[in-house]
């Protein structure tokens, strides 16, 4: 009997979730004690599949998440904690930190289309697993990963790549595209049983998605994840911070989120763009950062790094002007390290003047902008 996915398999009498439950109550009783796995949970559609179709073999199952300082989700784990409750799994968070920093800004195999290291950062990341999976006693490590949806790092032969640099060939079990794929130890050992494993492939979701409507499957981040080192502009202002800074901190990428971003030389000015990121921007600044703030008006806070020289000052009491609530004219733009002691009266510069120093891909750059952002 084919149970591959949820469409393939039809019978008059039983659904693709009972027909599971039928065959885990079997191998449940051949196997006497459980079996302990562990996941790698990104809170996704793809990663919650996964773990409830192994959960439905009678397996043991806790999680890992890693929190990377490129995860879209604000509050970092992507929905993980939910789904880890939802389903009554533990879970384990993992923040990769500066040494995935490293691999970012140097990656053995390369960039995909944007900065985003996808073959390096699944073998950092599965190494990191298999370490926490010895500690818990765990037998296998778990995927939600589907063959072909990824265009980088879940093609067949890149899955091998992968799995052969992370020193975990035929380890890793990835339920949703098992049927299409060399058994894993798992599977030859029978510690899961192949006959309830999938054989979905390629970029569309509408197999998980019924999927998860059959397994009653409600709670679970946006279906296809998001990583910021995949976004063109975000990946621009990454580039522009290792081609101009040796020693990249988390705080340093942290503030590539927020404001707006320029280069003047081998200054970095950011300009916010409303009170909660004027609020940040104070907050993050380091100790030898000057911060400006234009009076009389409504204003960004503006935080200038690098040498502070008259031409810097200068330009980042521009930035300032221009995206102040004053137009046209001069303007007093305060400034200062600690506090805001000094001043001087700026000309608002033009937007020609303003874009030349912002930092987003050309093909951005040369289209017509509005006169204000």
């Amino acid at each position: 009997m084919n149970c591959t996915n949820s469409t393939a398999y039809s019978s008059p009498n039983k659904s693709y979730s009972a027909h599971c439950l039928f065959i885990s109550s079997r191998v449940m009783a051949s196997k006497g004690k459980k079996t302990k796995a562990l996941a790698l949970l990104s809170g996704g559609l793809d990663s919650t599949l996964a773990a409830k179709l192994v959960l439905g073999q009678g397996v043991d199952v806790e999680a890992v998440n890693f929190v990377s300082p490129f995860c879209l989700c604000r509050k970092g784990g992507c929905g993980a904690p939910e789904v880890a409750r939802n389903l009554n799994i533990q879970l384990k968070k993992i923040n990769v930190g500066e040494q995935y920093l490293k691999i970012v800004r140097k990656p053995r195999f390369g960039y995909g289309k944007n900065m985003n290291p996808c073959i390096d950062c699944r073998i950092f990341m599965l190494k990191k697993a298999w370490k926490y999976a010895r500690q818990i006693g765990a037998s296998f490590i778990f995927t939600g990963e589907v063959l072909g949806q990824r265009p980088m790092s879940q093609h067949g032969r890149t899955l091998g790549i992968i799995e052969q640099e992370a020193g975990l060939k035929g380890k890793i079990l990835r339920p949703l595209s098992a049927k299409l794929l060399p058994p894993t130890e798992a599977e030859k050992k029978g510690l899961v049983d192949r006959e309830m494993l999938l054989s979905i492939e390629g970029r569309s979701r509408k197999k998980q998605i019924r999927l998860a409507e059959e397994l009653k499957v409600t709670e679970y981040s946006c279906p296809a994840g998001g990583c910021l080192l995949t976004y063109k502009e975000f990946a621009c202002k990454l580039r522009d911070l290792f081609e101009h800074k040796k020693m990249v901190s988390l705080k340093d990428v942290q503030l590539l989120k927020i404001g707006r971003h320029f280069r003047s030389g081998k200054n970095k000015i950011i300009v916010g763009r409303n009170e909660a990121e004027n609020h940040l921007l104070l907050r993050m600044r380091m100790a030898n950062d000057y911060c400006f703030e234009a009076q009389d008006t409504g204003s960004p806070i503006t935080l200038l790094q690098g040498p502070k020289t008259r031409t810097a000052i200068e330009k980042a009491a521009e930035l300032t002007a221009y995206h102040s609530d004053r137009k046209p004219g001069d303007l007093s733009v305060k400034f200062g390290k600690g506090d805001f002691n000094k001043s001087l009266r700026i000309p608002i510069p033009s937007q020609e003047e303003i874009e030349k120093l912002r930092i987003i891909p050309n093909e951005i750059k040369h289209k017509k902008k509005p006169e204000r952002e």
